[in-house]
């Protein structure tokens, strides 16, 4: 596919011609891949797992509202964790597609600010939904007299609502920091998406505030969510160990077996892409570590779920037979 550059249109302000402003209409997306025959299969590829992202996720936040026996906390926490792979995912992977069979790969500059504020609003909500999530199973098995107690409604609600707010605050402080720098013409962006360090790299002024903010957060939303989990399933693995009875550890372990998949997979995959030494650093690398936390995990994420959970097979199996029994 071939690059067209677009020529950013150049207005002056007050007058002074030799102080010109230039003002970004669209951005250039590099993609995926510079060989035209890899688009074909990639394009292929990538709306498959994106289907099944959406079949999946769309069908665990239906399954967790409208069966019954999955009207628990843990369910509750399921269904937003759903939402938000389908929030983030969404966000990335249509335009993707879009730029994989089209002429020039270009996003209008407000479309890259919201797919930029979306992103980071379900990423960083995704991260501590996980350790309400991981909260809400330390509960169960360590207290399971005060389960319905401790994990009311209120405080369910509670747990979701904040991550929700803080991520979108600190979404939008990123968002309007970079937007309101100035690019200086440059708008070709090394990503499939406005990701927030491709984009530092078209900005002409001091990028240093902003890349403090991006790092001290970046920081903190992961070593405290990944700290609240720790702390939950050290309790919890201390509390299963003290268990005379081997069923009972058993299915502890089982209860737990579908969270600590998800947050193994995800929490390597972003370290393996935020903690990586400088010198190292690399876009391609990044691209690849981007497709498997955009379109890959909110895949697989209802598929571990699903398969590894017996409540939510069983709650499968009620609804399908359901279905059959109305067409038979």
């Amino acid at each position: 596919m071939t690059l067209v550059m677009v020529v950013p249109t150049a207005i002056s302000l007050n007058g002074l011609d030799e102080q010109n402003l230039t003002v970004l209409t669209e951005f250039i997306l590099m993609g995926i891949t510079d060989h035209p025959e890899l688009q074909a299969p990639f394009f292929g590829l990538f709306l498959i797992i994106y289907t099944v992202s959406v079949v999946g996720n769309l069908g665990m936040i239906i399954l967790t509202k409208v069966d019954s026996r999955l009207q628990t906390p843990m369910y509750f926490f399921l269904r937003h964790l759903a939402f938000i792979d389908l929030g983030y995912s969404s966000a990335v992977a249509p335009k993707m597609l879009v730029n994989l069979v089209a002429d020039q790969n270009t996003i209008p500059y407000n479309w890259c600010a919201a797919q930029l504020a979306f992103f980071i609003l379900f990423i960083i909500s995704e991260l501590f939904i996980l350790s309400a999530m991981a909260y809400d199973r330390y509960v169960a098995i360590c207290n399971p007299l005060l389960y319905t107690t401790v994990m009311s409604q209120r405080v369910c609600w509670g747990l979701i609502t904040i991550p929700y707010v803080y991520s979108a605050c600190l979404s939008l402080i990123i968002t309007i920091k970079i937007f309101m720098a100035s690019f200086c013409g440059h708008n070709v962006i090394r990503h499939f998406y406005c990701d927030s360090l491709p984009l530092l790299t078209l900005l002409c002024s001091s990028t240093r505030d902003i890349e403090l903010i991006i790092l001290i957060f970046s920081a903190f939303n992961l070593i405290s969510s990944l700290l609240i989990v720790l702390v939950s399933y050290i309790l919890i693995l201390m509390a299963i160990l003290s268990m005379n009875s081997a069923e009972g550890r058993h299915k502890a372990f089982s209860t737990c077996g579908s969270h600590l998949t998800v947050v193994v997979v995800l929490y390597v995959t972003l370290f393996f892409m935020y903690v990586q030494p400088k010198s190292s650093h690399s876009f391609d690398t990044d691209k690849i570590a981007s497709i498997f936390y955009t379109l890959i995990i909110p895949m697989l994420n209802p598929m571990i779920y699903s398969l590894r959970n017996k409540e939510v097979k069983g709650a499968l199996q009620r609804k399908w037979q359901k279905v059959c029994n109305i067409f038979s």
